[in-house]
């Protein structure tokens, strides 16, 4: 359910973004998330859809594009994703370490028209 706040906050920023711009209409916002920030794209698409009733940006198409965790190797230097159930370099074997990729969440582009 923590996808509701980060939703509200999505659309007073798309707001504030609008006024700012003069924008009559916005036609779409797309966001990137991060998969380990815990954020289900159909809640975030849900959440959307309800708190934006009665605002500018009802009907508005929500389009998110979800970003894989990537780890680093320390040994070999190897970037990677990561399996499921480890946390192990594909290249050596050696266990790699937890990157910033993956644990976004911004809007990437606002499509509006003046």
């Amino acid at each position: 359910m923590h996808e509701a706040s980060v939703v509200e906050a999505l659309i007073k920023k798309a707001e504030k973004f609008a006024s700012e711009n003069k924008a009559q209409k916005i036609l779409k916002i797309s966001v990137v998330a991060g998969e380990t920030t815990g954020y289900m794209e159909e809640a975030l698409q849900h959440y959307f859809s309800v708190l934006s009733k009665d605002t500018i940006l009802e009907n508005v198409k929500l389009s998110i594009t979800m970003v894989k965790p990537r780890l680093e190797c320390k040994s070999c230097g190897d970037s990677f994703e990561r399996k499921r159930f480890s946390f192990d370099c594909p290249k050596c074997g050696k266990p790699g370490q937890m990157t910033d990729f993956g644990t976004e969440f911004y809007i990437d582009n606002m499509e509006i028209e003046g």
